[in-house]
């Protein structure tokens, strides 16, 4: 078993005051907060601030909205706080729609967003449109088929991309090193870095929950890409919204230290169940099956007649490039629980030295971990 564990805390309080972590001690931050706007998120904002709720009562929208995104400017500048020069802010957010008083409007939370993040100091960098398929029946607003009344359904999200500062330094050989092991399959890099990702979403009922019903997770490919996009092994990941863990879970398959918060102290079993009976078994399959894609992909482009110039000693496999050649992988060994008390819950994700390739692979990242 690899003797240096991974880190996992998760903090039950508001994230507008991250005091656990110090100044620039972060590497990148994933997350998706409330969205303002959206009736499923009123309670829990109007608990922040309670003129949120005076606004919504009175019928003022704007002034609602305003008030949200308020609360979330403070959760923001909490991130440029405790993240490092250099590091990644990636959030998730889509806009809402909303009929107030029989005025049907949209309210951009991505543009509110964005320049809150420019105003702190965030450089706004190619943002990524989620495209979620849906084959509902009754997806269309308004009219239905009769013009001056129907109105564009909303069928994306957004993926907001920003860093603190200036590209991250790499100064150190072990840094590069790093580096190099945390790579990505060219082909990877070529469906990860497009501007438009094609996820289903994942069903919003929460089940066995003590608290509210619905939840706005993001599937777990999501944040798994962006971990592996933009940090590398042994980073530290925040995620200020954690709701049920799905950051926490993709940063343990990352190889990534992670730190949560929720506000919602009702999820705190619930959060410790999903985490502690994390399936190990289920988690290496996916490992290998990135691994087994790869594979299939050398083969199809050989089979072309497409030359392949380098190879992975280490993961044994050809590769496109010579950036690749270092990346390694690494299955779990196990993840246990160390600490349990009401104001937080800790683990440890511990992993093998080397890849055992000849694991059997089960295609299941699509729902992993569903609850």
């Amino acid at each position: 078993m690899n003797n240096q564990s991974i880190l996992h805390n998760i903090y039950f309080h508001a994230s507008q005051r991250m005091t656990e972590l110090p100044d620039n001690s972060v590497d990148l931050v994933v997350t998706s907060p409330p969205y303002p706007m959206i009736e499923m998120w009123d309670e829990i904002l109007g608990k922040q601030n309670p003129d949120i709720t005076s606004a919504l009562n009175a019928s003022n929208p704007r002034m609602a909205f305003e008030l949200m995104h308020s609360e979330l400017d403070k959760v923001w500048g909490e991130c440029w706080r405790v993240m490092k020069e250099g590091a990644f802010f990636c959030i998730n957010i889509g806009d809402a729609t909303r009929t107030v008083e029989g005025v049907f409007a949209l309210y951009n939370n991505n543009t509110r967003i964005i320049s809150a993040c420019e105003k702190l100091g965030f450089t706004n960098l190619p943002n990524i449109l989620w495209r979620k398929a849906t084959n509902a029946p009754n997806k269309f607003m308004g009219s239905g088929m009769l013009p001056c009344g129907a109105y564009v359904t909303l069928e994306h999200e957004w993926i907001l991309i920003f860093r603190k500062g200036s590209k991250r330094p790499f100064k150190t050989a072990s840094d590069k090193m790093s580096r190099r092991e945390s790579s990505f399959f060219w082909e990877e890099r070529n469906v990860w870095f497009s501007d438009i990702w094609d996820l289903k979403g994942v069903k919003q009922k929460i089940d066995k929950s003590p608290t509210r019903e619905r939840n706005a997770s993001f599937p777990l490919e999501l944040p798994y890409r962006l971990i592996n996009m933009f940090s590398q092994r042994g980073d530290v990941v925040l995620d200020p919204f954690l709701g049920l863990g799905t950051t926490t879970l993709a940063a343990i398959l990352s190889e990534r230290n992670s730190v949560g918060y929720e506000i919602d102290p009702m999820l705190h079993n619930l959060l410790k169940t999903i985490i502690s009976q994390f399936d190990v078994d289920k988690a290496n399959a996916v490992i290998n099956e990135r691994y087994l894609k790869h594979l299939t992909f050398i083969a199809e482009r050989e089979a072309n007649n497409k030359r392949i110039k380098h190879f992975n000693e280490k993961l044994g496999c050809k590769v496109m490039t010579g950036q690749e050649s270092d990346l390694i992988f690494h299955f779990i060994d196990e993840v246990k629980e160390t600490l349990n008390t009401p104001e937080k819950l800790s683990f440890a994700s511990s992993y093998l030295p080397t890849l055992d390739l000849a694991t059997p692979p089960i295609k299941i990242l699509e729902g992993l971990f569903a609850n």
